[in-house]
């Protein structure tokens, strides 16, 4: 019998689906947004495999509703805050992420809300697109210079690496915050107060978890300079954007770049983040390349192929099991 894969989109850039769609029936999502979790719920009844997006919960409910022939759940997607991992360790199913692929290209984009929001790149352009560039005044659009300024990187994996070999070719000093603290020829680690404190840039490229959820609030806010610049290409949850929002307005600090939110997507309902003056704002887009997309999604599927296959997950998450086990509960059987 034909195992069942389900895939929470009916189209994703690259060739995994189809690869997924010669070895396995495929179950499709029927809209391009998210799902319902009762439609996803209905869908993956009796699935083998789940290929999802960083923002679909994959929740003991929806483990429950595949029932025991699921193995593996795959994201296309580096985060995986959305995951229950104690409800699938416990029934036995292996998830998996995308890492490696996407760090260079978020990194570009990190950059890019750098350089946008400390030279008020945005500001500059509404003003020309409105009509307003009538004549040339020392004083207008200044911003601050990103070249020889110090980046703070607040978690330093792949991506905060890739940021930091990109600030040495703007010249700037490197320091970073991480649990491992390891220095290399990059970055000089340093406790998050310091970082705070002596960086002009601070770039977030943590996981989100309990232990980094609102990481940046007010006090942490307070401690950085006035003239620092805020940007967060992680996810929106490790910030207090209550708190950011005041930040900015009293000129706590200069200014912020945000591909990340902690309600996401907005819709017409728009975070007051977005159009607040010395505020870069984007639509989660920090591995929007046509390559990286397709990458992300081929190395999920390869994860469904091999772990079907009996062959060890490519890349389980962190501490995660590479194939799948019995389930730990009676309950779950």
């Amino acid at each position: 019998m034909t195992q069942r894969v389900l895939t929470t989109r009916p189209a994703l850039p690259g060739g995994g689906l189809d690869r997924l769609a010669d070895r396995f029936e495929l179950v499709r999502g029927s809209g391009q947004g998210k799902p319902e979790p009762a439609e996803l719920r209905a869908l993956a009844a009796g699935v083998s495999g789940i290929l999802c997006l960083g923002n679909d919960r994959v929740d003991a409910a929806l483990l429950d509703a595949a029932g025991p022939s699921l193995k593996v759940v795959a994201l296309a997607s580096a985060g995986f805050d959305g995951v229950d991992r104690d409800a699938a360790a416990e029934r036995g199913v292996v998830v998996t992420h995308t890492p490696g692929v996407l760090a260079e290209t978020t990194a570009d984009l990190a950059f890019a809300l750098i350089l946008m929001a400390r030279r008020r790149l945005g500001t500059a352009r509404d003003s020309l697109a409105a009509g307003q560039w009538d004549t040339f005044r020392m004083d207008d659009y200044l911003g601050l210079d990103v070249h020889g300024a110090t980046l703070g990187v607040v978690g330093y994996g792949q991506i905060g690496r890739a940021v930091a070999r990109r600030a040495h070719g703007f010249g700037m000093r490197v320091l970073h915050h991480s649990r491992s603290a390891s220095k290399d020829t990059l970055s000089t680690p340093v406790d998050l107060p310091t970082l705070l404190a002596e960086s002009d840039v601070v770039s977030l490229n943590v996981p989100l978890n309990p232990a980094t959820r609102h990481l940046i609030g007010a006090a942490e806010l307070a401690a950085m300079k006035p003239t620092a610049t805020l940007v967060n290409t992680s996810r929106g949850g490790v910030v207090d954007e209550d708190a950011l929002l005041r930040a900015l307005r009293d000129g706590t600090i200069h200014s912020a770049g945000l591909d990340v939110f902690a309600r996401e997507p907005m819709g017409a309902e728009l975070s007051p983040l977005v159009g607040e003056p010395r505020v870069v704002t984007l639509p989660h887009i920090g591995s929007a390349t046509e390559a990286t997309r397709a990458a992300m999604v081929d190395l999920a599927a390869h994860n469904i192929l091999d772990v079907l296959a009996g062959r060890p997950a490519r890349t389980p998450l962190p501490g995660g099991a590479a194939l799948p086990s019995a389930p730990t509960s009676s309950t779950h059987a």
